[in-house]
């Protein structure tokens, strides 16, 4: 349980960081994708510490801009999000 509260607690807090980093208007681009690989990343291994199989691959084909980059880390997020979700409506 211990170990689940932690988990969670660090979710949370990569979530918010990620959140707050990317409503900053002194952020560029560059910065944005940034902070949206790092909290897809903060979210593989949340999961894989919860004991779940995760796939954290971003093919970034076709992306060019940091713009189109950050987006795809976005919706890989949204699908880490999704399995999170469901682990945690199990336990």
């Amino acid at each position: 349980m211990k170990n689940l509260n932690k988990t969670i607690l660090a979710l949370v807090t990569a979530s918010v960081f990620s959140t707050a980093a990317m409503a900053s208007s002194d952020e560029s681009a560059t910065d944005r994708l940034m902070s949206a690989r790092g909290s897809v990343e903060a979210l593989a291994t949340t999961l894989e510490n919860m004991g779940a199989n995760v796939d954290a691959s971003v093919d970034l084909n076709g992306a060019y801009t940091p713009a189109q980059k950050t987006a795809v880390y976005e919706q890989k997020h949204d699908e880490l999000q999704a399995q999170f979700d469901s682990l945690h409506a199990e336990s």
